[in-house]
Formats: structure tokens, C-alpha cells, sequence
């Protein structure tokens, strides 16, 4: 009893069936408990108390991902996209695109202090695509001139043949006479202004094509009178192009 009363005058807690100085069995066995429960705590913490993992540097941005997608898109698309296909595309409400394009419009046009760009986002015909600026166009067509190969390909000169002796006609009258897809020779010939659009069927919707002034300028003809004829060429002097309008009798 008066060891209890000492020990309470000294402010050290008194404990059955144990020592009461620091270090004691006690104390010891009160810290390991203690260390234990730490432990078992920390194994049964659940998921959402976890630490954030933490994007990657160079992980896409969050703030607008609709916006970086659209602009993907509309750089490698050859044909102006309308706002359905757009969401479509992206997986987003149409409202949602329509605002993503307005952000970008604003973007690349130098709204609120960003970079006027040299290219726009220009809505043709209800669907977006990229353009030159108009102020640009000089400084383009320089550059495609430039690049330009000086010489035709012989897939684009046999196409410009059978346009200039069957004009008009459509891409796959023209394909039917070659025998293979003239897609691509064709987007090449009317790059290069050596054949133009002139109407489209009104039953097959199918472009019908001809031969430009440029092409009578590069040949050093005034007119289509002036093609040289072919049917000295063809084994029965018939085969190959038949008689169409506006190529004059004896062409062919």
C-alpha cells in the first residue's frame, strides 16, 4: 500500500500483477499490441483509401480530350464532316461536338490571345473541315506548283487519253475501259487542272469529266479538233474508242 500511494505521488501509473517502471513487461507488451493492431489496420484498409495513382507525363490531357480527337480527325479527313458524324466518331452528344468545334474555330482564328494559325476550321456544305487561309492561297499554290512531278505517270497519261477522246465521261466508264481503279489517277489529273468536273448525272449522280483549256495550252491546241487520231493505231482501225459528242468525225 505505500509503495502504491509513492508511486501515485511521483505521477507513475500503478498496475496489478506488473511493474510500474518505464520499460517494463508491460509497457513492452502494450507497444507490440499496439504495433500489431497498426499492422492489421493497414492490411484491411480499403481500396478507396488507397494511394491516387498518378497519370504518366505524357498522358493525354483531360481538360478537353472531345477537342484533341475532333482536330484528329479533321486533319486526315478529306471531305468536310458534319456534326453527326463527328459525335459518331468521337463517341460524344452532338451538343458536345458542336461546342468542341466552336472551341476550336475560336482556337485556331486567335480568339482570346491565342496564335491565329494559317490554316481554319470552315463549315462548307453543313460539314467542317481544315482550309487554307485565303491570305495564304499565293503562298500554297507556289509550293504545290513547286512539288509538283514534271512529268505524268503512264496510268495518268493513258486516263488523260480516254478522257480527252470519250469526254464527258464518269470515273467508272473510265475504269471499265482500262480495266483497273482510275480513283486515284483521276484526284491526281484534276490536282493538276488537266481535267475538271462537268456535270453530274442526274440519275447515277456519277461526276461526269473533261479535259481543261490548261491541257490545250500544255499540248499547244486550240481545240479538241486538233487531237491527233488514233484509229490509224488500232488493228482494224474501229476497236478501242467509239464516236461520242464532242469529238469531231474522224478522231477516232
Amino acid at each position: 500500500m505505500t509503495d502504491d500511494v509513492h508511486a501515485h505521488a511521483h505521477g507513475a501509473p500503478s498496475r496489478a500483477g506488473g511493474s510500474a517502471e518505464p520499460g517494463g513487461a508491460d509497457e513492452i507488451e502494450d507497444a507490440r499490441a499496439l504495433e500489431l493492431e497498426l499492422r492489421a489496420a493497414a492490411e484491411e484498409r480499403s481500396p478507396d483509401t488507397s494511394p491516387v495513382d498518378v497519370p504518366p507525363v505524357d498522358a493525354p490531357p483531360v481538360a478537353a480530350p472531345v477537342d484533341r480527337q475532333l482536330e484528329a480527325i479533321l486533319m486526315i479527313a478529306d471531305q468536310p464532316q458534319s456534326l453527326v458524324a463527328l459525335a459518331a466518331a468521337v463517341g460524344a452528344p452532338v451538343p458536345v461536338v458542336r461546342q468542341a468545334v466552336d472551341r476550336l474555330v475560336a482556337d485556331f482564328d486567335g480568339v482570346e490571345g491565342t496564335v491565329r494559325r494559317g490554316f481554319e476550321l470552315r463549315e462548307v456544305g453543313g460539314g467542317w473541315r481544315f482550309y487554307v487561309r485565303a491570305e495564304l492561297d499565293a503562298v500554297v499554290e507556289q509550293f504545290v506548283e513547286a512539288e509538283r512531278p514534271a512529268r505524268l505517270s503512264q496510268a495518268a497519261l493513258e486516263t488523260l487519253a480516254v478522257v480527252a477522246y470519250k469526254q464527258p465521261i464518269t470515273r467508272s466508264q473510265i475504269a471499265a475501259i482500262r480495266a483497273v481503279n482510275v480513283d486515284g489517277v483521276v484526284r491526281t489529273l484534276v490536282a493538276r487542272g488537266l481535267i475538271e468536273e462537268s456535270f453530274t448525272d442526274s440519275e447515277t449522280g456519277a461526276i461526269n469529266y473533261v479535259t481543261s483549256e490548261l491541257l490545250l495550252q500544255q499540248l499547244g491546241i486550240n481545240s479538241l479538233d486538233e487531237l491527233p487520231l488514233i484509229s490509224p493505231l488500232l488493228e482494224d482501225g474501229a476497236d478501242g474508242f467509239g464516236q461520242t459528242e464532242g469529238i469531231p468525225d474522224g478522231r477516232v
